[in-house]
């Protein structure tokens, strides 16, 4: 059963960067589809970011694209999302999350997931 913390939240004044990370245990993510998503208060949970397997091939969704990067350290067994130039927008909970059996049609679903995180908060101040 693997275990996802994520650590990095904070408040930030808009234009400023976080990087948040995803640390796992009980399992390997090398070959995981490890994601990001986030949920702002009174909405839904909504896909940011996700690196594909093993292979690399990231995606990410159109509010985000240009400003944040997914990636992974399989030798710390971590997952990161670093954020660039934040928006008040961008304030959210969000959540790390991972699945060795995800096909890539649905890599944007929240209910593709088997493993999450308790996830971290993020204040973008205007």
């Amino acid at each position: 059963q693997v275990q996802l913390v994520e650590s990095g939240g904070g408040l930030v004044q808009a234009g400023g960067s976080l990087k948040l990370s995803c640390t796992a245990s009980g399992g390997s993510l090398r070959r995981d589809t490890v994601a990001w998503f986030r949920q702002a208060p009174g909405k839904e949970r909504e896909f940011v970011a996700a690196l594909f397997r093993s292979g690399g091939h990231t995606y990410y969704s159109d509010s985000v694209k240009g400003r944040f990067t997914i990636s992974r350290d399989n030798a710390a067994n971590t997952a990161s999302l670093q954020m660039n130039t934040l928006e008040p927008a961008d304030t959210a909970v969000y959540y790390c999350a991972a699945s060795s059996t995800i096909i890539l049609s649905t890599v944007r679903r929240a209910e593709s997931y088997h493993f999450w995180g308790q996830g971290t908060q993020v204040t973008v101040s205007s």
